[in-house]
């Protein structure tokens, strides 16, 4: 998609937002709709698949996972450990303490990204940190962790590696099973996540 469309796409989903929110006078918008554009353009926001699955694997108590889909979507699947905030009452005071807060990363995520995205980007224009996308939702949860397609003989040894650590997550984490291999055993390591140092949680609860 060429990077014009992109913006343009992002601008409209800014607008949509802005109207479709409910004034209320406590929610404050801190962050011009310019200023959020700058934000959404950079990746640092989200958190890949694999970010997660090992989080979730080496059970890291700094991130929580926050599904923004309806009750109904979450209680067919979730992701271990993930609470139900459906998008549409986000900003129910109820959760107040939940997304805006320095404790915790949390990380929204949809079926796709839509939604996920959405959340993001109201929680960040009331100007609350610590609040991330999972990148490509569930669907590609599913596609890069859950059925990882097995690379060619002839990949390059990086690929070789990151499709181990995928079949060992999605067992770690209820997937499919593990086919047989005479490959060597599967570690799970934490992965480097780079952050602004402004959002970095220090530890965890």
């Amino acid at each position: 998609m060429k990077p014009r469309v992109i913006l343009t796409s992002i601008v409209i989903g800014l607008g949509l937002i802005i109207a479709a929110v409910p004034q209320n006078k406590t929610h404050v918008y801190k962050l011009t709709p310019k200023q959020l554009l700058e934000e959404s353009k950079t990746k640092m926001k989200y958190y890949s698949p694999d970010e997660v699955a090992a989080l979730l694997v080496n059970k890291d108590p700094s991130i929580q996972l926050i599904d923004v889909r309806s009750q109904g979507d979450y209680d067919k699947f979730h992701l271990p450990g993930a609470i139900n905030i459906p998008l549409p009452d986000l900003l129910n005071e109820e959760y107040a303490d939940i997304i805006n807060q320095d404790v915790k990363q949390n990380i929204f995520y949809s079926n796709g990204t839509v939604d996920a995205n959405d959340a993001w980007m109201i929680t960040r224009q009331l100007g609350y940190l610590n609040n991330y996308v999972l990148m490509g939702g569930l669907n590609y949860w599913a596609e890069t962790i859950m059925n990882p397609v097995h690379p060619a003989n002839t990949s390059p040894d990086e690929e070789i590696a990151k499709y181990q650590f995928r079949m060992g997550a999605s067992e770690a984490l209820g997937g499919a099973q593990l086919q047989e291999s005479t490959e060597s055993p599967v570690t799970v390591d934490k992965p480097i996540i780079k952050r602004p140092a402004k959002k970095r949680v220090q530890g965890g609860c």
